[in-house]
């Protein structure tokens, strides 16, 4: 299982995945720390991203992934980590320290945390 950042999953969504990035997410099964649900509906708000929330397949996909909830571990892993980031980062990383799963990301800084697992 993999642990998807928010806009890796964007970019699957959007069909503009590198081939490493397409390579990996066809091999293993996808899942998303709640706080994604939460960027992705802020930032088509804040109309960042041109996303219709309503889409009937958007919803059929979201709905197919994992979700892992926030909990007190992840909250206690984020004092943790060996990153400078905001918030919705910290929780997207602590949940794949606390639930040993490769995160897939771009962000140099989550790459880049010594204890946070990252697919390679």
């Amino acid at each position: 299982m993999l642990n998807l950042d928010t806009h890796i999953v964007l970019f699957a969504l959007a069909g503009d995945l590198r081939k490493r990035e397409e390579e990996l997410l066809a091999r293993h099964p996808w899942s998303i720390s709640s706080i994604v649900l939460w960027e992705i509906t802020k930032l088509a708000e804040l109309g960042r991203i041109d996303v219709d929330l309503n889409d009937a397949e958007l919803n059929r996909i979201l709905a197919r992934l994992h979700v892992w909830p926030l909990s007190w571990q992840i909250c206690r892993a984020i004092e943790g980590l060996d990153l400078k980031s905001d918030p919705a980062d910290k929780i997207i990383a602590a949940t794949s320290v606390v639930h040993g799963i490769p995160l897939v990301t771009r962000d140099r800084r989550l790459r880049s945390a010594r204890d946070v697992p990252t697919a390679p």
